[in-house]
């Protein structure tokens, strides 16, 4: 069993400061991904939204997927979606790649067809990065800290 991964204080500040339904939300759908991917590492970020980014290595470019929160919601979304098959046609959005899942209970991602979603996701992830990443099931703040 792998050990409980701590987030960095700089996101959980303004993540614990948001509605308790909204964080635990968060943390259960962050379990959810962590327990189909549990070599992944995550990336944390607070731009337009605090976003927890999980990549196959400590690069963005290699994220596959992204739980954004923002002030009442948060959605799951896939860096390389459009690329995905999608037989139930859960993902919106219309950018070249990016696609996301409104998520408002766990119903909305415990399910075969969100598992599918973040397996292949993690797949394709994994072969576009081309090689073993020697560090593996890290949390990096790409957050500033304030002094």
């Amino acid at each position: 069993m792998m050990a409980a991964r701590v987030l960095a204080a700089e996101f959980e500040r303004p993540l614990l400061a948001k509605e308790k339904e909204l964080v635990d939300l968060f943390y259960a759908l962050r379990s959810f991904i962590l327990e189909l991917c549990p070599e992944s590492n995550e990336l944390l970020y607070h731009t337009h939204a605090l976003t927890d980014l999980f990549s196959t290595s400590a690069k963005m470019g290699d994220g596959f997927c992204m739980i954004p929160i923002y002030t009442k919601h948060l959605n799951l979304g896939f860096n390389k979606g459009a690329l995905l098959s999608d037989p139930k046609g859960l993902l919106k959005g219309t950018g070249k790649l990016i696609r996301h899942i409104p998520i408002s209970t766990e119903k909305d991602f415990r399910n075969s067809a969100i598992r599918l979603l973040i397996e292949e996701a993690y797949q394709l992830a994994l072969e576009d990065g081309g090689k073993e990443v020697a560090e593996k099931a890290l949390v990096i703040s790409k957050i500033k800290k304030v002094k």
